[in-house]
């Protein structure tokens, strides 16, 4: 099976996103990295080209701004495939350019209104728009759903007290004062600190401010704290409601990070821009690192058909990894792989229009070519 595939974003996730697709081979894939920056395209395909162990077919488009151009439509014209990789704030033009040049499309981003829109986009489209599917929102959503069908099965009930959802992407230290070390998107981080988290309480959906929820978890041993934050959950607010009682999803850390970023906020006051002065102040105090860990914890616990109380649960942790000749940070194998492996699977099905995390079938997710290579055989 042969395929073109366009990545929408150049960044560390574009790279691996596309490294990952060359070295497997689960497909003959032809790669297009499409960016603003020239200087971020000839690395993306450097980086490519380095890490393959055989041949690989890469190429690039300078995206505009804003829209399209000439040399943008004449790619997608061929492509059959968009995979973004852009800030959440592109999601809704990248998936109007999928829909216009019938590409299958696919992103990443945790940013609620955006994907609303992008459904909104996709409703009657003739390719499948596969929504939120990296590592929170994506693996953690089909794990958890993967779970409450376990619990379903094994316990003979459909009605659970509690599913719970949990993602860190962490340094493996982390020094005072604010115990945290950038592995991903800064900006990312300040906007799921500061919008509004979907969650279900006694078995309606319901937001809450995020960093509103703070506790203690020990996950394989190590102590964390977790709190509320934005987008996580994916659609599972909607889908469970009714079904749950409660469900939530929340960002693990270190002990001690939560309380900085509180002390943190209470500097900012009324900033017009509250995101962006987090993100700067954060900036300012927190360095970027390659040396990372990501955490997966999912759960989820009620009642069985004899009243006895059980709970399901999963943890994974995962490190940086060799892909070819490169070594990946955990946060980028962690979010390309299930990104491709939806790929692969809008490919091999007959998908049309908006799928959510909580319509994709666990199953052949979670024990599919590409994401069995990263968190291994479920």
């Amino acid at each position: 099976m042969k395929a073109s595939i366009f990545i929408a974003g150049a960044g560390g996730i574009g790279e691996a996103a596309g490294l990952i697709l060359s070295e497997f081979r689960v497909f003959d894939a032809e790669i297009y990295f499409g960016d603003i920056s020239e200087k971020a395209l000839a690395g993306a395909v450097r980086f490519v080209h380095e890490g393959c162990t055989h041949s690989c077919n890469v190429k690039t488009v300078l995206m505009p701004m804003e829209g399209s151009d000439a040399g943008l439509d004449a790619v997608l014209q061929n492509c059959d495939i968009i995979l973004d990789c852009l800030p959440g704030n592109q999601a809704p033009r990248m998936a109007a350019l999928a829909k216009k040049f019938k590409c299958h499309y696919a992103n990443l981003t945790e940013y609620v209104q955006e994907t609303k829109d992008v459904i909104e986009i996709s409703r009657d489209a003739d390719t499948a728009f596969v929504l939120q599917t990296g590592l929170a929102p994506g693996f953690i959503n089909v794990l958890a759903h993967r779970l409450y069908e376990e619990f379903q099965r094994d316990y003979g009930t459909d009605q659970v007290d509690s599913m719970t959802m949990k993602v860190g992407a962490i340094s493996k230290n982390a020094p005072s004062p604010h115990y945290y070390a950038f592995t991903w998107s800064p900006i990312g981080v300040a906007t799921e600190y500061l919008k509004d988290a979907e969650i279900v309480r006694n078995y309606k959906k319901i937001k809450v401010p995020a960093l509103s929820g703070r506790e203690r978890i020990i996950i394989d041993g190590d102590e964390y704290e977790d709190n509320f934050t934005s987008g996580g959950a994916a659609d599972f607010p909607d889908a469970f409601a009714g079904k749950i009682k409660d469900l939530d999803y929340k960002t693990l850390r270190y002990p001690g990070h939560y309380e900085w970023v509180k002390n943190t906020l209470s500097t900012i006051g009324n900033a017009e821009d509250k995101i962006k002065a987090l993100q700067d102040i954060m900036l300012r105090n927190i360095p970027s690192v390659e040396d990372d860990v990501v955490v997966v914890y999912a759960s989820v616990q009620g009642m069985d058909s004899h009243n006895k109380l059980r709970r399901k649960e999963r943890s994974y942790k995962i490190f940086p990894s060799m892909v070819g000749n490169k070594k990946l940070r955990a946060i980028q194998t962690t979010t390309a792989a299930p990104l491709c492996e939806v790929a692969y699977m809008m490919l091999t099905h007959d998908w049309k229009g908006t799928i959510l995390q909580s319509q994709l079938s666990t199953e052949v997710f979670l024990n599919g070519p590409f994401v069995t290579e990263i968190y291994g055989k479920y």
